[in-house]
C-alpha cells in the first residue's frame, strides 16, 4: 500500500481524501495557493507545498507546479479530487512518466470518456441511448446558432472538458445561443484550459439520475446504485439523494448494467459516474461519464457502507475489488444539501468574506440516523473569490426517505453560518416543499417553483404559533435576567409581566405566559395552549426548544423589542411587546427602502469582464448591460426596464465590491 499520497485539490474534497488516507495509515501532502495558506486542508495534511498565486490557472491546474510538489515530497500517488486536474489526461500522463500512481482511471478512459463528444460517440457505438445533439466542435457563434436551429430550441451549450456546471448554458433562441456560446467558451477556458463547446437538445422535463460505478484493473466492475440529482440551479446540483424516489428495481438494474458495460468498454478502473437523463416514463439517455469522484459521492457511501475514496486508493495500488454485484445492498435513504457561499436573496450571486461564525451541526453515526458534514472551512476563515463557492456538503441518513428529510430539516436549522451570504434558507425551503417531499420533481424544479427567485419563506400558521410560543417564553426569560438586580441577597426583582403580544410575519398573537421551573405554558387569546421547554439562555445564538413535545431549532439574535429568528427557510423579526406597546407600534409609520431603480449596482464582489453599452444608449428591458465574473462564473446583468444610460462608473477589468454603482440611468 502507498505510504504517502498528494491531494491535487483544495477545500472540502481535499479534507475528505485526507480523512480516508489517515484511516488507512497513509501520510498526506496538501498543495495550496497564496489564498489558501491558512486553509483547513493545509492544516489537516501531514505536509503542505505552496504552488503559486490564487488564480487556479496559475496554481492548482499548472501541471508542472503540481509535479514539482510531488518530487519535493516523494509522494507515491496522487488523488485529484474533482474539478481542476481530475479529468486531465496530460496530468495523468505526466504522473505515469514520473512513476507516480494516479488515483483514478487510465489515461485512455480519461481521454475517451472525459471528453463529452468522444464519450457520446462511444456510447452510441455501445448501443446506449443518447440525447440528440451535434457531436462535432463548434467554431464560432454563427455556427452555434445554425446547429441550434437544426437541433431545435431549447439547446444546451456545454464545455467538452467541463463539469460542475461550468461552461454550460441553456439557449431558447438565437440571441441566447450567441451569448451562451461566448460565455461557455470563456468559462471553459478559465476553468479547464479547454474552450471547446458542443451542443445537444435540452430535454424540458428531465430527471437527472446517475449511476456510481467501481472497477478494478482485473476486469471486475460493479454499480453501487443511483443518485437523484434533479434539484439543480444553472446546471449546478444543489440537493442530491440516494436512492432515487423515481426508479423501480427493473430500471435501476438496466441503467446499472449499461453503466458497467460502458465502463468495461473503455477499460475503466477506479470510481466513476455515468450520468443519465430520465424522462417521465423512465426512458433514460446517456448524458456523460465523469471519470472521477463525484461531489455527491457521500450519499452513495451512506446507503452502501462503501468508502469510495478507500476503494479508489486500493484499485490504484493494484488490488482487486473485494465485492461483487450481488454483495451490493442499498440500505435506507441519504440526502445531501450543498451549502454554497451565495446569497439566495440576491439572485444566488456569489458572496465572499470572512466566516465570523461557522458551527455545523454535530456529526452523528447511529443505527437510527446519521449526520455527516464534509467541509473545507472553519470559523474565522476566508471565503475567496477565486474558487468554487461550495462551503460544505451536509448529509443525513435514516431508514426511510421521510426520516432522512426530517433529519436534514433539523440539521439545516442548527447550522450556524454568519459573515457571508449563504443558501441555508433556500435549502430549508426545498426540504419543506411538497414537490420535493413527494419526490415529484425534475431538473426544472427551481425555475418552476421559484420563478421570481428566492425571497424567503412564509411559515404556515401552525408553525407561526409554535414560534410565537417559543419567542414569548424566551423573551420573558430574557426580561427576568435584564431586570434582576445583581448583588442583592434577598433576590428582589422588578416584576416581569405575563401579558404579551407576539408579532411576526404580519400577524399578532396576544398571549399569557405562565412560567415554572420546568418551562412555560403559553396561552393564546384565541384559545389553545402551548408548552415550551428549553435550556436556552439569553445571548445564545442557537435555541434548542421543545414545543408541545416536538423539537424546534431556531437561530436567534437580539433586536430592539424582540428577536431575529431564522428557521425552516424563514428569516423573521419577532417582536414581543406589552399590550400597550403593541397598540402604539401599530401607529408607527413603516420605513421604506431607498430607491435604487436608477442605478445598476454590482450584485457581488467581482471583476467587470465587459460592458455592452455606452453613455447615451437607449436600452430595452432584458438587454445585456455588462458581464461580471465571480468564483469562476460569468454573470450577465440586464436592464430591468426601458431607459437611457447617463453615466458609466466602471470599465472592463475593474474589481468591484457589492453595491458599487456600475452605471446610472435617467
Amino acid at each position: 500500500m502507498f505510504k504517502k499520497i498528494l491531494i491535487a485539490n483544495r477545500g472540502e474534497i481535499a479534507c475528505r481524501v485526507i480523512k480516508t488516507a489517515r484511516k488507512m495509515g497513509i501520510a498526506t501532502v496538501a498543495i495550496y495557493s497564496d489564498a489558501d495558506k491558512n486553509a483547513l486542508h493545509v492544516k489537516m495534511a501531514d505536509e503542505a507545498v505552496h504552488i503559486g498565486p490564487p488564480p487556479a490557472n496559475q496554481s492548482y491546474i499548472v501541471i508542472d507546479k503540481v509535479m514539482d510538489a510531488i518530487r519535493q515530497t516523494g509522494a507515491e500517488a496522487v488523488h485529484p479530487g474533482y474539478g481542476f486536474l481530475s479529468e486531465n489526461k496530460l496530468f495523468a500522463e505526466a504522473l505515469a512518466r514520473e512513476g507516480v500512481a494516479f488515483i483514478g482511471p487510465p489515461v485512455g478512459a480519461i481521454e475517451s470518456m472525459g471528453d463529452k463528444i468522444t464519450s457520446k460517440k462511444i456510447a452510441i457505438e455501445a448501443g446506449v441511448a443518447t440525447v440528440p445533439g451535434h457531436m462535432g466542435l463548434i467554431e464560432d457563434a454563427d455556427e452555434a446558432v445554425k446547429i441550434s436551429r437544426d437541433i431545435g430550441y431549447p439547446v444546451m451549450l456545454k464545455a467538452s472538458a467541463g463539469g460542475g456546471g461550468k461552461g454550460m448554458r441553456i439557449a431558447w433562441n438565437d440571441k441566447e445561443a450567441v451569448e451562451g456560446f461566448q460565455s461557455s467558451k470563456n468559462e471553459a477556458a478559465a476553468s479547464f484550459g479547454d474552450d471547446r463547446i458542443f451542443i445537444e437538445k435540452f430535454i424540458t422535463q428531465p430527471r437527472h439520475i446517475e449511476i456510481q460505478v467501481l472497477a478494478d484493473a482485473h476486469g471486475n466492475a460493479i454499480y453501487l446504485g443511483e443518485r437523484e440529482c434533479s434539484i439543480q440551479r444553472r446546471q449546478q446540483k444543489v440537493i442530491e439523494e440516494a436512492p432515487s424516489p423515481f426508479l423501480d428495481e427493473k430500471t435501476r438494474k438496466k441503467m446499472g448494467n449499461q453503466a458497467v458495460d460502458l465502463a468495461k468498454a473503455v477499460g475503466y478502473t477506479s470510481a466513476g459516474t455515468v450520468e443519465f437523463i430520465v424522462d417521465g416514463d423512465r426512458n433514460f439517455y446517456f448524458l456523460e461519464m465523469n471519470t472521477r469522484l463525484q461531489v455527491e459521492h457521500p450519499v452513495t457511501e451512506l446507503i452502501t457502507d462503501v468508502d469510495l475514496v478507500e476503494q479508489m486508493i486500493r484499485v490504484a495500488d493494484g488490488e482487486k475489488l473485494t465485492m461483487s454485484q450481488k454483495d451490493v445492498k442499498l440500505n435506507g435513504w441519504a440526502v445531501e444539501s450543498r451549502l454554497y457561499a451565495e446569497d439566495p436573496y440576491r439572485g444566488f450571486l456569489p458572496s465572499i468574506g470572512r466566516l465570523t461564525r461557522y458551527r455545523p451541526p454535530a456529526e452523528v453515526s447511529e443505527a437510527s440516523h446519521v449526520v455527516r458534514n464534509d467541509t473545507g472551512v472553519f470559523e474565522g476563515g476566508e471565503i475567496s473569490m477565486y474558487y468554487d463557492p461550495m462551503i460544505a456538503k451536509l448529509c443525513t441518513w435514516a431508514p426511510t426517505r421521510a426520516k432522512a428529510i426530517d433529519g436534514m430539516r433539523t440539521a439545516l436549522d442548527s447550522f450556524e453560518v454568519e459573515g457571508i451570504g449563504h443558501n441555508l434558507p433556500f435549502l430549508s425551503a426545498v426540504m419543506d416543499h411538497e414537490k420535493f417531499i413527494s419526490g415529484d420533481m425534475t431538473t426544472a424544479f427551481i425555475e418552476e417553483e421559484f420563478p421570481e427567485g428566492f425571497n424567503g419563506v412564509e411559515l404556515p400558521d401552525d408553525m407561526l404559533r409554535r414560534v410565537a410560543a417559543a419567542a414569548a417564553a424566551m423573551y420573558r426569560m430574557a426580561e427576568i435576567r435584564r431586570t434582576r438586580v445583581s448583588g442583592r441577597m434577598d433576590n428582589h426583582e422588578r416584576k416581569v409581566g405575563v401579558d404579551w403580544v407576539v408579532s411576526l410575519q404580519g400577524q399578532s398573537f396576544p398571549v399569557v405566559v405562565d412560567a415554572d421551573p420546568m418551562g412555560a405554558t403559553i396561552s393564546f387569546a384565541g384559545g389553545g395552549d402551548s408548552r415550551v421547554a428549553s435550556d436556552w439562555e439569553p445571548g445564545q445564538p442557537l435555541a434548542t426548544l421543545d414545543v408541545d413535545g416536538t423539537p424546534l431549532m431556531i437561530k436567534t439574535g437580539k433586536i430592539p423589542g424582540g428577536f431575529r429568528m431564522r428557521l425552516r427557510g424563514a428569516d423573521l423579526n419577532v417582536f414581543v411587546r406589552t399590550p400597550r406597546q403593541a397598540e402604539l407600534a401599530r401607529l408607527m409609520p413603516e420605513k421604506m427602502p431607498p430607491d435604487t431603480s436608477k442605478f445598476l449596482l454590482c450584485p457581488m464582489p467581482g471583476l467587470i469582464v465587459s460592458l455592452a453599452v455606452q453613455v447615451g444608449d437607449e436600452v430595452q428591458e432584458g438587454q445585456t448591460l455588462c458581464t461580471v465574473e465571480a468564483m469562476k462564473m460569468e454573470n450577465i446583468l440586464r436592464a430591468e426596464k426601458k431607459t437611457v444610460v447617463t453615466k458609466i462608473n466602471a470599465a472592463a477589468g475593474d474589481s468591484l465590491a457589492v453595491d458599487d454603482v456600475i452605471m446610472e440611468f435617467e
